[in-house]
């Protein structure tokens, strides 16, 4: 009989009842240390006490009005947004597969409006993830995301990750656009070069396309700026966020400039829930901290320290581990035994760790980390490890 619960997760067998800072607790009592942070999501841990406090307040006096009214916490964050970013405009959704079918609807609206309706195809690359959508499913084109879904929604061209030969052969009159992650997540931790960034800014203007940054994972303060794409000094056309905007709150966004959403007029997209007053309030607080340089300062050193320590660990255990890779706290071990299994041992040690496609394992820990909790982490890391070889 199948469970009241669709089955469509393969769950571990722990069940948290509580949170606190960078340490979840189990309803046995144990206390795990959590280096998932729910996929990237609580940027500034477990029930940040800010955060606690902007959700309590608000709670209390507003929940949801719907986009019929103006929403002033709203208007707040979007001009926090576009204040500390490239963009010209928000607009408020309730997670990144959201932002992604509103990423892809806005494309093609802009060259609907341009006269060039032929402009539908977006170029993405292999290892990529933007959700579970209908427009999600079809940009990654994967066949673990795809089989059994079809028809996909068409207008999507796949290219092997680092191609650059294939993507300029790519290119025809129906191209709109280009869309990528600076770190791929899902993919296994894959950072895109920064002069490779730059390159691609380059291409897309050179060929008038638009480029569309999925910071969905590694934006909000993830790889030691506000977003991925800063290190390499560019600015996209068009941003999907979500995961860290809301520290725990379901929220996500999309960010462009006047000229890519020159064509999303009133009537072209809404949201039910998309920047309620609740959202914005904790994405508000969520700002207030992670956008501050003496914060982003903090986690470039921080997560220069983690990184050195994981590369001893690497080193101690070359049975088990071949690398370290990504950026900032969004890194990634790249695993000789299988990934899973250190996974496992992991969860034996209380400490918390994600599976990716390239046989890594993600280590995407609070923004807020300490210095000893990384410690702790690395020590039981190492504990798990040993459990492997000896397996």
């Amino acid at each position: 009989m199948i469970p009241t619960i669709l089955p469509t997760y393969s769950r571990a067998p722990m069940s948290f009842v509580k949170g606190e800072g960078s340490w979840l607790v189990e309803a046995d009592g144990r206390r795990f240390l959590d280096l998932g942070a729910g996929i990237a999501v609580n940027a500034l841990g477990h029930a940040h006490p800010a955060l606690v406090a902007a959700l309590t307040e608000q709670a209390g006096a507003l929940w949801h009005t719907s986009n019929l009214y103006q929403i002033p916490r709203q208007q707040e964050l979007a001009d926090r947004l576009t204040e500390n970013t490239f963009a010209d405009t928000v607009f408020f959704t309730n997670s990144g597969t959201e932002s992604c079918e509103l990423a892809v609807k806005m494309t093609r609206k802009y060259w609907f409006e341009k006269g060039m309706p032929e402009k539908t195809e977006i170029i993405t690359f292999s290892g990529s993830f933007h959700g579970r959508s209908s427009a999600g499913i079809a940009a990654a084109g994967s066949e673990k995301m795809t089989r059994g879904f079809g028809p996909l929604l068409p207008g999507f061209v796949h290219l092997e990750f680092g191609d650059h030969d294939a993507l300029k052969a790519a290119v025809n009159d129906n191209t709109a656009a280009v869309l990528i992650e600076p770190v791929q997540g899902e993919g296994g931790i894959r950072p895109v070069p920064d002069q490779c960034l730059k390159g691609l800014r380059d291409f897309c203007d050179e060929h008038g396309l638009l480029l569309i940054l999925d910071e969905v994972q590694c934006g909000v303060g993830r790889t030691g700026k506000l977003f991925a794409h800063e290190w390499a000094g560019i600015e996209p056309d068009i941003m999907m966020v979500a995961k860290g905007i809301g520290g725990g709150f379901p929220l996500g966004a999309v960010l462009a400039t006047e000229n890519a959403a020159s064509g999303m007029t009133a009537g072209t997209h809404g949201s039910t829930y998309g920047g309620n007053p609740l959202g914005c309030a904790v994405g508000c607080a969520v700002m207030d901290i992670v956008a501050s340089p003496e914060f982003l300062a903090d986690v470039n050193r921080r997560s220069g320290l983690l990184r050195q320590k994981l590369e001893g660990l690497v080193a101690a255990h070359p049975d088990v581990f071949e690398g370290v890779r990504g950026s900032g706290m969004m890194l990634g071990l790249k695993c000789r035994a299988a990934n899973t299994d250190v996974v496992a041992a992991g969860y034996d040690e209380l400490v918390l760790t994600v599976p990716a496609a390239d046989n890594v394992i993600r280590l995407l820990p609070p923004l807020n980390i300490t210095e000893e909790e990384m410690a702790q982490a690395v020590e039981r890391l190492d504990a798990a490890a040993r459990t492997v070889s000896a397996a």
